[in-house]
């Protein structure tokens, strides 16, 4: 086969065909901002303290058996323990006023051995209040929402071989129905084993829905669809999905019913099966030419231009070209610390990222405004990211937003409790900041390795990734013992990775590397020779460059 985008260049860049499967492969990613961060709400621990059981005490030792406790300058009532109900009872039976009669704090405490009273201000029922998942089981909680990360991990491992394997159309329907499986068993869920094995479920489908219709939409748009498909669309639409799930969770608190509606959005997704068609560039690739050609027809058709009788060209045969593994980073020390590098910069990315996102109920005020804001502040950062990408140098750019994200996280420490609007902008400012580092990232990486090497490269970062993710809500959990901790870990782990960026080379208006050999040498740090940058033909009067061509760098698919 020929180039696929010289041989159906007739189509044009842009048309009703392109414009309609851009909007329609974007709509799948609306879904995945739905089921990615509901446990926000249904993970939420409301305000609670021991259940009193219903034995003879008086209203006044009724009122006063939940010691209280300082907490940030504020009295409130203690949410793991009590005053021994046997001692209280007999104290009431006997007459005597707690605090007039009794010094309360020379009485024994016990655990809340008759289980929670919940307020149900916020949450009608979510897995906290039915699992009791609170005090010494409060771990319980981050450890939930670490297996869905862990589930995006063995996703993103198998996606791409399914997709390979079965086609890009399969795996994406497949994905959708077993998401849409996944949640409404979940939501079904006796218990909470089960309810953390279906989010490993949950997760791998996910991302495996998001990773296939990535690749659908890069093989089947033109070239200046693909880069806002790529840049933008994709984003913006998971926008939408994560804008619009407070709504739903704020009108259905309870957590079943929340998960079963969520779960039940896929159904409107099964008449794109007839309308999203199969990579042709896939079909190509195993010899059903005849498939893709007829897609190629139907753009042509959609389109009104006209194809060729010949669509795709035999061509001579390709020779065989060398398969690269992670083995071949090892071997050289340059490759070795710029992998190092930026598997610190996708991790230190992540937790950044996936700690704001999973921290909104724990802030003052609406948890679904806040929830709402976190990912209304997504939106500006991908527009703006997306612009600055064609004009800015990415080291600098993606270190002024790492230290923006970092740095007001640190400044969050200072702010009073009495200005808790000033600390919830400036979490939503470090929301932004890593919102445009983690679109920034993406590209930077692609640019920095040779093709041999790409998709190896993006692969172990995409699982340092993966690991940072699944570290954040145990970042976010440290919040309990001391509520500004995450914010220094986060704050500091950031400013850390700013300054690691800038050892990496600048790929800005640079060819991109095709060979291990035309790949930059990292900044300052594992050097060796200088490699000659550019290769005179004086025969022809032109220079050709390895490395240092500038030239209008595209966006690249991730």
């Amino acid at each position: 086969m020929g180039d696929y985008d010289e041989d159906t260049a007739f189509l044009g860049q842009t048309g009703p065909y392109f414009w309609a499967k851009f909007f329609l492969l974007n709509t799948v990613f609306i879904s995945t901002g739905f089921n990615g961060l509901y446990m926000v709400f249904i993970g939420a621990a409301p305000k609670h303290h021991c259940l009193v059981p219903d034995v003879n005490l008086t209203e006044e030792w009724r009122n006063a058996i939940i010691p209280v406790t300082l907490v940030n300058g504020e009295e409130v009532q203690s949410q793991c323990s009590r005053y021994r109900l046997d001692v209280v009872g007999n104290l009431s039976a006997e007459g005597y006023v707690p605090g007039r009669d009794v010094n309360l704090t020379s009485l024994q405490q016990e655990g809340c051995l008759n289980g929670w009273n919940y307020s149900k201000e916020i949450y009608q029922s979510n897995i906290v209040t039915e699992w009791d998942l609170v005090c010494d089981n409060q771990w319980k909680v981050p450890f939930a929402s670490s297996t869905l990360f862990v589930g995006y991990l063995f996703g993103s491992l198998i996606s791409g071989q399914l997709s390979d394997r079965f086609g890009r159309k399969k795996v994406i329907f497949i994905s959708l129905a077993a998401q849409c499986v996944s949640v409404l068993l979940q939501s079904f869920s006796q218990s909470w084993r089960t309810f953390c094995i279906m989010f490993l479920f949950v997760g791998a489908s996910q991302i495996s829905l998001y990773i296939s219709a990535f690749v659908l939409g890069t093989e089947v748009l033109s070239k200046t669809m693909r880069v806002i498909f790529t840049s933008l669309g994709a984003f913006l639409f998971y926008c939408i999905g994560y804008m619009t799930l407070p709504w739903i969770a704020y009108g259905i608190r309870e957590w079943r019913t929340l998960l079963a509606v969520l779960s039940m959005t896929a159904v409107v997704y099964i008449p794109l099966w007839w309308f999203i068609p199969e990579s042709p560039r896939w079909l190509i690739t195993q010899g059903r030419v005849e498939e893709a050609e007829a897609i190629v027809r139907e753009a042509a058709r959609k389109n009104k231009v006209e194809a060729p009788a010949v669509i795709f060209k035999e061509s001579e045969a390709m020779p065989l070209l060398r398969t690269y593994t992670m083995l071949d980073i090892l071997k050289s020390r340059n490759i070795r610390c710029i992998t190092l590098m930026c598997l610190i910069l996708w991790m230190a990315i992540n937790i950044g990222y996936f700690g704001l996102s999973l921290n909104t109920s724990n802030l003052s005020g609406n948890p679904f405004m806040n929830c709402f804001l976190s990912a209304t502040t997504e939106v500006p950062a991908y527009v703006v990211s997306t612009w600055l990408l064609r004009k800015c140098p990415r080291r600098a750019l993606l270190s002024s937003f790492l230290v923006i994200g970092g740095g007001v996280l640190l400044l969050i420490q200072f702010i009073p409790d009495t200005l808790q609007h000033v600390a919830l902008a400036l979490e939503m400012t470090g929301k932004f900041g890593f919102t445009m580092a983690f679109s920034i990232v993406y590209i930077y990486t692609a640019e920095i390795y040779p093709t041999v090497l790409r998709n190896v490269g993006i692969g172990m970062c995409s699982s340092a990734a993966r690991i940072g993710s699944i570290t954040a809500p145990y970042v976010i959990y440290l919040g309990t013992y001391n509520k500004i901790l995450p914010y220094i870990l986060m704050g500091s782990l950031t400013l850390a990775s700013s300054v690691v960026n800038f050892f990496l080379p600048e790929t800005f208006n640079r060819d991109l590397p095709e060979t291990m050999d035309q790949m930059q040498e990292c900044q300052g740090l594992c050097n060796g020779p200088k490699k000659k940058k550019y290769v005179e033909n004086e025969g022809s009067g032109n220079r050709s460059t390895q490395l240092g061509t500038k030239s209008n760098l595209q966006t690249l698919t991730p």
